[in-house]
């Protein structure tokens, strides 16, 4: 439950609606007292030619014009009365035609009246045009000044001027704690210092040490920076400001800074405190020049490096800040003084992986699961993405009818978050069925026949909703750091061995390769240019990456010729590979044929079920090689 200004004593004020009140009700009197309505019966409008055909009728019984338009009562069925109006059209031949007219009136004749309008005096409309107007605009201002000045003071509700807009956690709300977060132990170890210093700050001023100021938690989406921040104040016991960025960026010139001041106000009178800025980067970017950048956010940007300069570390006031975008930081937000660490949450390795999905386990029913074909199959996954694992497993088991997850479920939660869900009503013709599973099969085989190639998990042509007819999961015994030149060309092999396979086995090419190019390009690319694994260039670099954490778009940092020319390398490295794949597929025609019939017929086998089909027939083309040369 989020609290606000916990505990803090706010000046009595008055209501800043009070007033308004008498605002409205001077509005309605005027509205009546200027704009007087016909009271009565319902008014109902006609055109002028039914009013004189009643007339001629005899039906009419009061006629009265007031300001163009005429109102006249007039007999309908059942003898009861209505009352019309319609438009004075200056017919002068109306009073005559009036006075002639039958009526149901007792004396016969119709009665009828012009209504002159009265004129005000110059005293009353002047009251009523300048002084009341004015008036009104007074009043209303005067309550919308005061309902500014009660918020900026902390205590008002009508406009959010000046306000950080900080939600506010008392030390008894943040129930997380560094038990919550897995896979960042070293991040959890940097920021225990801080932890113990809030404890018990009096053993690091003995020594004259001082609390770091500020902590700035640096990586790609979903490793936790916020969870462990909560944590590290679930650990310390103290209040929790968190804020976005965003949030200080506002239209008015000076409310940002405003907010700024406010959240340094309320976490001063707090201390000791954590203060959590999410999403730094959107106030916090790089001041570009005199005149380049936004006005309004360098005021916000100044106004939070003096806040910072500002407060005493020894009161306890820490700020944690996160970011996916360090490198657009302003230079002097980085400083130490200001931030004086910078904790690096990187994605999870294996062991990490496990203790994440331990984690999030212990919140789900389960039977016992090997978390260590899961966190295999996940290498280069988030917590959040883990986290979502778990729970599309737990979502699946209830699909299923069961009480529990269990292995199976968070396999198949994984293939779903990668791939998608199975599009199990999607039909295909049985010609291009055997032509998926061709191609699947010939980057099972590839894969299979080559060294430093990880091993084939699972095969399968199920559609899924990501739009792959089918696709091979290859998932490494253990977790790799680095990776050779060798490696990397086996994997552009394997990626180019389903082309291959459609060239070799049925002579022709499908559209079904397309991610499959796009993938072995980036990578022969990123050889070429970024890696030095090319003779030609060397150890070059030709490209740059920019937003490591955020897809890393690279850039090219060569000239236009030199870039024809990478070109021309990164082809050769594709044809190569796809030649070798070619090669391997054309010398294992007995395996291609045995697995691919296999998995037409089951859709999906495992790769311990291929690779027992691949031992079988390398077997007996031994056999037959043994004997045709004895």
């Amino acid at each position: 439950m989020e609290q606000q200004n916990n505990n803090t004593q706010t000046p009595p004020r008055s209501n800043p609606y009070a007033g308004m009140f008498w605002v409205v009700l001077i509005v309605l009197f005027l509205n009546g007292l200027i704009f007087p309505r016909f009271s009565g019966r319902r008014i109902i409008e006609t055109d002028y030619g039914t009013f004189i055909s009643k007339v001629d009728s005899g039906l009419v019984e009061r006629v009265m014009i007031e300001d163009g338009r005429i109102y006249f009562t007039a007999r309908g069925e059942g003898d009861t009365t209505q009352t019309f109006q319609t438009g004075e059209i200056g017919d002068p031949q109306l009073v005559d035609r009036l006075l002639d007219a039958r009526s149901p009136n007792p004396d016969g004749r119709i009665a009828f009246n012009r209504i002159v309008p009265r004129e005000n005096s110059p005293v009353l409309n002047f009251v009523l045009m300048w002084v009341l107007p004015g008036l009104i605009f007074y009043l209303i201002w005067r309550q919308i000044g005061r309902g500014m000045q009660a918020r900026m003071q902390g205590g008002g509700n009508f406009l959010s001027f000046g306000n950080s807009g900080a939600r506010i956690y008392a030390e008894s709300d943040v129930k997380t704690t560094f038990a919550d977060v897995a896979g960042q132990d070293e991040a959890k170890e940097t920021l225990t210092e801080i932890v113990n210093f809030l404890h018990d700050p009096s053993r690091y001023a003995e020594i004259g040490a001082s609390l770091p100021k500020g902590a700035l938690l640096v990586g790609p989406p979903g490793t936790g920076k916020t969870l462990i921040a909560r944590a590290v104040a679930g650990e310390a016991k103290v209040p929790f400001f968190a804020i976005s960025g965003s949030e200080f960026v506002q239209m008015f010139v000076g409310m940002g800074a405003a907010k700024v001041r406010d959240l340094f106000k309320q976490a001063n009178e707090k201390a000791p405190c954590i203060i959590f800025i999410d999403e730094i980067d959107a106030v916090g970017k790089r001041r570009d020049g005199a005149y380049g950048g936004n006005d309004e956010r360098e005021q916000t940007l100044n106004q939070l490096l003096t806040e910072m300069d500002g407060f005493d570390g020894r009161k306890g006031v820490v700020i944690l800040a996160a970011t996916n975008r360090p490198e657009s930081l302003d230079k002097a937000l980085l400083r130490p003084g200001r931030f004086d660490r910078r904790i690096q949450m990187e994605l999870p390795d294996l062991e990490g992986r496990k203790a994440i999905l331990g984690v999030h386990l212990r919140r789900v029913k389960h039977e016992e699961v090997d978390l260590g074909i899961v966190a295999r199959a996940t290498a280069g996954s988030s917590g959040a993405e883990l986290a979502n694992i778990v729970n599309e497993a737990a979502l699946r088991a209830v699909r299923m009818g069961r009480k529990r997850v269990t292995t199976a479920d968070l396999e198949e939660s994984v293939e779903t978050v990668i791939a998608g869900a199975q599009k199990k009503n999607k039909v295909i013709p049985a010609s291009d069925k055997r032509l998926v599973a061709c191609h699947e099969i010939g980057h099972a085989l590839v894969a299979a026949m080559q060294s430093h190639s990880a091993p084939v998990h699972k095969i399968t042509i199920i559609p899924r909703t990501s739009g792959a007819l089918g696709y091979t999961m290859q998932v490494e015994d253990e977790e790799q750091v680095l990776q050779n030149r060798e490696s990397l060309f086996n994997r552009i092999v394997t990626l180019t061995g389903g082309r291959s396979a459609e060239e070799v086995v049925y002579g022709t090419v499908t559209t079904g390769a397309s991610n499959d190019i796009e993938q072995a390009t980036r990578l022969a690319r990123a050889m070429v240019t970024r890696f030095g694994m090319s003779d030609r260039y060397d150890m070059m670099a030709l490209e740059t990456v920019g937003n490591a954490y955020l897809g890393g778009d690279a850039s090219s940092v060569c000239s236009a010729a030199t870039a024809a020319e990478v070109d021309a390398e990164v082809l050769r490295l594709i044809r190569e590979a796809h030649a070798k794949a070619r090669e391997i597929i054309s010398a294992n025609p007995d395996i291609m044929r045995r697995a691919t019939d296999c998995l037409v017929e089951k859709e999906t086998i495992t790769g311990d079920e291929f690779m027992e089909i691949v031992r079988e027939c390398s077997g007996t083309q031994q056999s037959q090689q043994s004997q045709q040369s004895s």
